[in-house]
């Protein structure tokens, strides 16, 4: 079972959708059993709430439900998770700085590092304070992203 953490500061936009948008593509590629998905924030002020209602609309207007429950980064996700997924820059400060050792920041990943068809963006950008747009956009990369990553785990699963 490969494991993946998405992190974004409030566990809210980004992270979030990004957990919505990977469940889907697994289900639909029927790995459910080989592939666990989960999402944190770096901050925990938002901890216990659903996404940002805009990013639930945006989401559900392409298929997508996100209803996982915001909660913050823990120092035992690097025990249990194959891969830590941050947004940006300042998220992957602070999940380094959560690391128990040195040796697991190698499941450190920026989420752009799947990126293939936005290679102008080198962070994922926190739609909180922009509009529909913004939260378009952020969907966008986040579409890319995982499909990338799913396409770069299944040979390993099968």
């Amino acid at each position: 079972m490969k494991k993946i953490l998405f992190i974004c500061l409030g566990n809210i936009c980004r992270s979030a959708a990004a957990n919505g948008i990977m469940e889907h593509f697994v289900a639909q590629a029927g790995l459910q059993d080989k592939i666990s998905v989960d999402s944190a924030g770096t901050y925990g002020g938002h901890a216990g709430e659903l996404p940002d209602s805009r990013m639930r609309a945006a989401a559900a207007n392409r298929g997508y439900s996100l209803t996982h429950r915001s909660r913050k980064v823990r120092e035992d996700d690097f025990y249990d998770f194959d891969m830590l997924i941050v947004m940006d820059d300042s998220n992957y400060e602070n999940v380094s700085r959560l690391a128990p050792e040195r040796k697991y920041l190698n499941k450190v990943y920026r989420f752009v590092e799947f990126s293939r068809n936005h290679p102008q963006w080198s962070y994922v950008p926190d739609p909180y304070y922009e509009g529909r747009e913004g939260f378009e956009l952020v969907l966008d990369l986040l579409e890319d992203g995982c499909q990338t990553l799913l396409e770069e785990l299944k040979p390993e699963l099968e």
